[in-house]
């Protein structure tokens, strides 16, 4: 215990007399003043059925970019979006189908079907509630710890 006082004692008095040296200040991250950057990509995966796409470009502080993704009810979704300061994220959504639609067909009029006879419904009786027991719980067998003897 007197060793630990000591060395607080030891520790204050070093910081009070300038002999441990000060932190130097972090320079501070260089930030481009006008980011420019422009990317896409696509992928078009018949075996899993993954199609979609992505392109984003960037000029100082306006983002613009257009992605599809073809969603599991076979329309493709395209999102054309922006950002900026002032106008803030705006997004357009459009879907357009994958398949066109075949022409309609002009089909017969079905023959005309007599209805089925009207049969009053079988009486229903309340059924006992029917009960299990419950199974009996898997006890692992207990092995003496190696660590408390």
């Amino acid at each position: 215990m007197d060793t630990k006082i000591v060395v607080f004692i030891f520790f204050v008095g070093a910081v009070s007399a300038g002999v441990i040296a000060p932190i130097a200040p972090v320079p501070l991250a260089r930030v481009d003043p006008l980011p420019q950057y422009s990317y896409g990509y696509d992928v078009q995966d018949a075996l899993t059925g993954d199609y979609k796409g992505h392109t984003e470009q960037r000029n100082g502080d306006l983002v613009t970019g257009s992605y599809t993704v073809v969603d599991p009810d076979g329309t493709r979704r395209i999102v054309d979006y922006a950002a900026d300061p002032l106008n803030g994220f705006n997004a357009v959504v459009r879907r357009e189908p994958l398949v066109v639609a075949a022409p309609a067909r002009v089909v017969a009029p079905a023959p005309v079907v007599a209805p089925a006879p009207v049969v009053a419904p079988a009486p229903v009786y309340p059924r006992a509630p029917i009960f299990a027991p419950a199974p009996a719980p898997l006890l692992a067998p207990r092995f003496p710890s190696p660590y408390y003897f």
